[in-house]
Protein backbone atom coordinates (compact mmCIF):
# COMPACT_ATOMS: atom_id res chain seq x y z
CA UNK A 1 0.00 0.00 0.00
CA UNK A 2 1.28 3.69 -0.87
CA UNK A 3 2.04 6.08 1.81
CA UNK A 4 -0.35 8.85 2.32
CA UNK A 5 -0.03 12.35 2.30
CA UNK A 6 -2.82 14.40 4.33
CA UNK A 7 -3.02 18.01 3.33
CA UNK A 8 -5.10 20.22 5.68
CA UNK A 9 -5.85 23.43 4.30
CA UNK A 10 -7.86 25.93 7.08
CA UNK A 11 -10.86 27.94 4.82
CA UNK A 12 -12.65 31.34 5.37
CA UNK A 13 -14.77 32.64 2.71
CA UNK A 14 -12.55 31.19 0.18
CA UNK A 15 -14.99 30.76 -2.47
CA UNK A 16 -12.92 32.71 -5.12
CA UNK A 17 -10.00 30.65 -4.18
CA UNK A 18 -10.90 27.14 -4.28
CA UNK A 19 -11.27 26.22 -7.91
CA UNK A 20 -7.81 27.59 -8.31
CA UNK A 21 -6.49 25.57 -5.14
CA UNK A 22 -8.04 22.43 -6.28
CA UNK A 23 -6.52 22.70 -9.96
CA UNK A 24 -3.20 23.43 -8.74
CA UNK A 25 -3.43 20.21 -6.35
CA UNK A 26 -4.72 18.09 -8.52
CA UNK A 27 -1.75 19.39 -11.13
CA UNK A 28 0.99 18.90 -7.98
CA UNK A 29 -0.47 15.47 -6.44
CA UNK A 30 -0.26 13.74 -9.86
CA UNK A 31 3.13 14.41 -10.31
CA UNK A 32 3.94 13.22 -6.71
CA UNK A 33 2.28 10.42 -7.24
CA UNK A 34 3.48 9.67 -10.78
CA UNK A 35 7.18 10.15 -9.38
CA UNK A 36 6.65 8.45 -5.48
CA UNK A 37 4.11 6.30 -6.15
CA UNK A 38 2.54 8.11 -2.75
CA UNK A 39 -1.17 8.81 -2.11
CA UNK A 40 -3.25 12.10 -1.19
CA UNK A 41 -6.40 13.26 1.13
CA UNK A 42 -7.26 16.63 0.89
CA UNK A 43 -8.81 17.88 4.09
CA UNK A 44 -10.10 21.14 3.92
CA UNK A 45 -11.62 22.65 7.58
CA UNK A 46 -14.46 25.18 6.54
CA UNK A 47 -14.12 27.81 9.24
CA UNK A 48 -17.67 29.22 9.64
CA UNK A 49 -17.78 30.62 6.34
CA UNK A 50 -20.40 33.01 5.23
CA UNK A 51 -19.95 32.55 1.48
CA UNK A 52 -20.47 29.62 -0.93
CA UNK A 53 -17.09 27.77 0.82
CA UNK A 54 -19.13 24.60 1.80
CA UNK A 55 -21.18 23.88 -1.07
CA UNK A 56 -17.98 23.85 -3.24
CA UNK A 57 -16.30 21.51 -0.57
CA UNK A 58 -19.25 19.20 -0.92
CA UNK A 59 -19.08 19.67 -4.52
CA UNK A 60 -15.38 19.04 -4.71
CA UNK A 61 -16.01 15.77 -2.32
CA UNK A 62 -18.40 14.18 -4.68
CA UNK A 63 -16.13 13.95 -7.93
CA UNK A 64 -13.22 13.83 -6.02
CA UNK A 65 -12.78 10.80 -3.41
CA UNK A 66 -9.50 12.34 -2.60
CA UNK A 67 -11.22 15.21 -0.58
CA UNK A 68 -12.80 15.13 1.93
CA UNK A 69 -14.50 18.63 4.36
CA UNK A 70 -15.48 19.34 8.15
CA UNK A 71 -17.34 22.25 8.20
CA UNK A 72 -17.57 23.91 11.96
CA UNK A 73 -20.90 25.01 13.63
CA UNK A 74 -18.89 28.79 13.75
CA UNK A 75 -16.00 30.63 13.13
CA UNK A 76 -13.09 29.12 15.46
CA UNK A 77 -10.13 30.29 13.88
CA UNK A 78 -7.43 29.12 12.22
CA UNK A 79 -5.55 27.76 14.97
CA UNK A 80 -9.12 25.22 15.36
CA UNK A 81 -8.57 24.61 11.88
CA UNK A 82 -5.45 23.32 12.05
CA UNK A 83 -5.89 21.29 15.48
CA UNK A 84 -9.24 19.97 13.40
CA UNK A 85 -7.21 18.73 10.58
CA UNK A 86 -4.43 16.93 12.57
CA UNK A 87 -7.23 15.33 15.22
CA UNK A 88 -9.03 13.93 11.62
CA UNK A 89 -6.13 13.64 9.08
CA UNK A 90 -4.76 9.95 8.54
CA UNK A 91 -1.84 10.41 6.25
CA UNK A 92 1.84 8.82 6.95
CA UNK A 93 3.05 12.32 6.52
CA UNK A 94 0.70 16.04 7.12
CA UNK A 95 0.88 19.20 5.33
CA UNK A 96 -0.98 22.42 6.45
CA UNK A 97 -1.11 25.13 3.69
CA UNK A 98 -3.46 28.01 3.30
CA UNK A 99 -6.51 27.95 0.62
CA UNK A 100 -5.13 31.43 -0.78
CA UNK A 101 -2.33 30.05 -2.44
CA UNK A 102 0.24 31.89 -0.62
CA UNK A 103 1.57 28.77 0.53
CA UNK A 104 2.57 27.40 -3.07
CA UNK A 105 1.53 23.76 -3.41
CA UNK A 106 4.50 23.52 -5.81
CA UNK A 107 6.47 23.02 -2.79
CA UNK A 108 5.53 19.92 -2.19
CA UNK A 109 7.57 17.56 -3.79
CA UNK A 110 10.65 19.38 -2.38
CA UNK A 111 9.11 18.89 1.48
CA UNK A 112 8.22 14.94 0.75
CA UNK A 113 12.22 14.32 -0.35
CA UNK A 114 13.48 16.18 2.53
CA UNK A 115 11.68 14.20 5.18
CA UNK A 116 11.61 11.10 3.12
CA UNK A 117 15.65 11.26 1.89
CA UNK A 118 17.25 13.64 4.23
CA UNK A 119 15.27 12.19 7.50
CA UNK A 120 13.70 15.18 8.79
CA UNK A 121 11.00 15.51 10.85
CA UNK A 122 9.57 18.46 10.03
CA UNK A 123 10.17 20.41 7.19
CA UNK A 124 8.82 24.37 6.81
CA UNK A 125 8.06 27.61 4.49
CA UNK A 126 10.02 30.40 4.94
CA UNK A 127 9.45 33.32 3.38
CA UNK A 128 12.48 35.36 2.26
CA UNK A 129 10.91 38.82 1.62
CA UNK A 130 7.42 40.47 2.03
CA UNK A 131 7.21 42.33 -1.54
CA UNK A 132 3.77 43.01 -2.04
CA UNK A 133 2.64 43.75 1.18
CA UNK A 134 2.29 47.18 2.91
CA UNK A 135 5.36 48.33 4.44
CA UNK A 136 3.91 49.20 8.01
CA UNK A 137 2.23 45.78 7.99
CA UNK A 138 5.88 44.33 7.56
CA UNK A 139 7.51 46.70 10.01
CA UNK A 140 5.47 45.42 12.71
CA UNK A 141 5.90 41.60 11.86
CA UNK A 142 10.29 42.03 12.35
CA UNK A 143 9.04 44.17 15.43
CA UNK A 144 6.91 40.89 16.26
CA UNK A 145 9.78 38.42 15.71
CA UNK A 146 12.45 40.46 17.67
CA UNK A 147 10.22 41.05 20.46
CA UNK A 148 9.25 37.56 21.04
CA UNK A 149 12.23 36.19 20.59
CA UNK A 150 13.76 38.48 23.68
CA UNK A 151 11.50 37.49 25.67
CA UNK A 152 10.95 33.19 25.22
CA UNK A 153 12.85 30.37 25.43
CA UNK A 154 10.63 29.01 22.37
CA UNK A 155 12.17 30.65 19.48
CA UNK A 156 10.26 31.37 16.68
CA UNK A 157 11.86 31.74 12.89
CA UNK A 158 11.73 35.23 11.12
CA UNK A 159 9.36 34.74 8.46
CA UNK A 160 8.34 31.14 8.67
CA UNK A 161 4.54 30.19 7.80
CA UNK A 162 2.72 27.65 9.02
CA UNK A 163 2.86 25.78 6.00
CA UNK A 164 4.96 22.93 6.55
CA UNK A 165 5.04 19.23 6.18
CA UNK A 166 5.74 17.15 8.86
CA UNK A 167 5.98 13.40 10.61
CA UNK A 168 3.31 11.21 12.09
CA UNK A 169 5.40 11.17 14.91
CA UNK A 170 5.48 15.25 15.11
CA UNK A 171 1.49 15.83 14.68
CA UNK A 172 0.63 13.51 17.17
CA UNK A 173 3.34 15.46 19.51
CA UNK A 174 1.43 18.48 18.77
CA UNK A 175 -1.93 17.05 19.60
CA UNK A 176 -0.58 16.23 22.75
CA UNK A 177 -0.79 20.03 23.59
CA UNK A 178 -4.72 20.71 24.21
CA UNK A 179 -4.69 23.82 25.15
CA UNK A 180 -7.82 26.23 24.19
CA UNK A 181 -5.29 29.06 23.60
CA UNK A 182 -3.44 27.74 20.86
CA UNK A 183 -0.49 29.56 19.05
CA UNK A 184 1.01 27.02 16.45
CA UNK A 185 4.21 29.01 14.84
CA UNK A 186 5.29 28.43 18.93
CA UNK A 187 4.14 25.03 19.52
CA UNK A 188 6.40 23.90 16.25
CA UNK A 189 8.84 25.19 18.08
CA UNK A 190 7.88 24.07 21.58
CA UNK A 191 7.72 20.21 20.29
CA UNK A 192 11.12 20.65 18.93
CA UNK A 193 12.69 17.86 16.30
CA UNK A 194 14.55 17.81 13.38
CA UNK A 195 13.18 20.86 11.41
CA UNK A 196 14.60 22.28 7.79
CA UNK A 197 13.79 25.32 6.76
CA UNK A 198 12.55 26.27 2.69
CA UNK A 199 13.37 29.64 1.46
CA UNK A 200 11.10 30.80 -1.05
CA UNK A 201 9.55 34.58 -1.96
CA UNK A 202 6.10 36.01 -1.30
CA UNK A 203 3.45 34.96 -3.21
CA UNK A 204 0.23 37.49 -3.40
CA UNK A 205 -3.46 35.93 -2.73
CA UNK A 206 -4.68 34.26 -6.07
CA UNK A 207 -7.55 35.35 -5.59
CA UNK A 208 -10.25 37.15 -2.94
CA UNK A 209 -8.56 39.65 0.35
CA UNK A 210 -7.07 38.64 3.09
CA UNK A 211 -8.67 37.86 6.17
CA UNK A 212 -6.18 39.33 8.37
CA UNK A 213 -6.52 43.03 9.28
CA UNK A 214 -4.03 44.70 11.59
CA UNK A 215 -6.28 44.88 14.79
CA UNK A 216 -6.35 40.67 14.10
CA UNK A 217 -2.06 40.42 13.50
CA UNK A 218 -1.94 42.48 16.71
CA UNK A 219 -4.18 40.47 19.37
CA UNK A 220 -2.93 37.32 17.19
CA UNK A 221 0.47 38.69 18.15
CA UNK A 222 -0.14 39.16 21.82
CA UNK A 223 -1.71 36.17 22.35
CA UNK A 224 1.73 34.44 20.86
CA UNK A 225 4.19 36.73 23.28
CA UNK A 226 1.75 35.19 26.25
CA UNK A 227 1.15 31.89 24.91
CA UNK A 228 4.78 31.52 25.57
CA UNK A 229 6.37 33.79 27.85
CA UNK A 230 6.08 35.18 31.32
CA UNK A 231 8.58 37.81 30.96
CA UNK A 232 5.93 40.44 30.62
CA UNK A 233 4.57 39.99 34.45
CA UNK A 234 8.31 40.56 35.06
CA UNK A 235 8.62 43.19 33.35
CA UNK A 236 5.69 44.70 35.34
CA UNK A 237 7.23 43.60 38.76
CA UNK A 238 10.29 44.88 37.64
CA UNK A 239 9.58 48.57 36.42
CA UNK A 240 6.87 48.52 39.82
CA UNK A 241 10.26 48.61 41.88
CA UNK A 242 12.16 51.03 39.39
CA UNK A 243 8.96 53.21 39.97
CA UNK A 244 9.68 52.72 44.09
CA UNK A 245 13.03 53.47 44.36
CA UNK A 246 12.61 56.69 42.21
CA UNK A 247 9.61 57.82 44.32
CA UNK A 248 11.62 57.75 47.34
CA UNK A 249 14.75 58.62 45.59
CA UNK A 250 12.33 61.86 44.83
CA UNK A 251 11.35 61.94 47.93
CA UNK A 252 14.64 62.37 50.06
CA UNK A 253 15.73 64.93 46.97
CA UNK A 254 12.28 67.13 47.97
CA UNK A 255 13.43 67.30 52.18
CA UNK A 256 16.77 67.90 51.31
CA UNK A 257 16.03 70.62 49.05
CA UNK A 258 12.86 71.89 51.37
CA UNK A 259 15.18 71.42 54.64
CA UNK A 260 18.88 73.03 53.37
CA UNK A 261 17.62 75.85 51.06
CA UNK A 262 14.04 76.53 51.73
CA UNK A 263 12.42 75.84 48.66
CA UNK A 264 8.85 75.71 48.14
CA UNK A 265 7.33 71.89 47.42
CA UNK A 266 5.62 72.37 44.04
CA UNK A 267 1.87 72.07 44.30
CA UNK A 268 -0.74 71.04 41.69
CA UNK A 269 1.14 70.33 38.32
CA UNK A 270 3.58 67.80 40.61
CA UNK A 271 0.41 66.17 42.14
CA UNK A 272 -1.48 66.01 38.92
CA UNK A 273 1.78 64.23 37.15
CA UNK A 274 2.92 62.06 39.90
CA UNK A 275 -0.99 60.74 40.18
CA UNK A 276 -1.28 60.23 36.36
CA UNK A 277 2.00 58.58 36.06
CA UNK A 278 1.32 55.94 38.93
CA UNK A 279 -2.33 55.44 37.85
CA UNK A 280 -1.31 54.81 34.26
CA UNK A 281 1.58 52.34 35.69
CA UNK A 282 -0.97 50.20 38.04
CA UNK A 283 -3.73 50.13 34.94
CA UNK A 284 -0.68 48.95 32.71
CA UNK A 285 0.04 46.24 35.44
CA UNK A 286 -3.63 45.11 35.96
CA UNK A 287 -3.74 44.76 32.15
CA UNK A 288 -0.70 42.25 31.95
CA UNK A 289 -2.14 40.40 34.75
CA UNK A 290 -5.56 40.46 32.96
CA UNK A 291 -4.43 38.80 30.26
CA UNK A 292 -3.00 36.04 31.83
CA UNK A 293 -6.10 35.29 34.22
CA UNK A 294 -8.39 35.82 31.42
CA UNK A 295 -6.38 32.76 29.30
CA UNK A 296 -6.34 31.15 32.28
CA UNK A 297 -10.16 31.39 32.67
CA UNK A 298 -10.46 30.15 29.28
CA UNK A 299 -8.43 27.33 29.98
CA UNK A 300 -10.23 26.55 33.33
CA UNK A 301 -13.48 26.18 31.42
CA UNK A 302 -12.69 23.26 29.48
CA UNK A 303 -14.54 24.38 26.49
CA UNK A 304 -13.99 22.15 23.23
CA UNK A 305 -11.35 23.84 20.70
CA UNK A 306 -14.00 23.28 17.62
CA UNK A 307 -17.35 22.21 17.33
CA UNK A 308 -18.72 20.17 13.72
CA UNK A 309 -21.87 21.19 12.17
CA UNK A 310 -21.02 18.74 9.18
CA UNK A 311 -18.58 16.72 7.60
CA UNK A 312 -17.28 14.38 4.85
CA UNK A 313 -14.35 11.92 6.29
CA UNK A 314 -12.71 8.98 5.17
CA UNK A 315 -14.73 5.66 5.75
CA UNK A 316 -12.42 4.39 8.52
CA UNK A 317 -12.91 7.09 10.92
Amino acid sequence: MSQLISLIIPCFNEEEALDLLYKELCAVSGSMTEKYGVGFEFLLINDGSGDRTLPILRELAEKDERVRYISFSRNFGKEASIYAGLQNCTGEYIAILDADMQDPPSLLPQMYECIVNEKYDRVAAQRVSRRGEPVMRSFFARCFYKIINSMSKTKITNGARDYSMMTRQVAEAMLTMPEYNRFYKGIYSWVGFETKLISYENVERSAGKTKWSFGKLFFYALDGILSFSTVPLIIASVSGILLFLGALVYICIVVLKTLLYGDPVAGFPTLICVICLIGGFQLFCIGILGQYLAKTYMEAKRRPIYLIKESKLNDKR
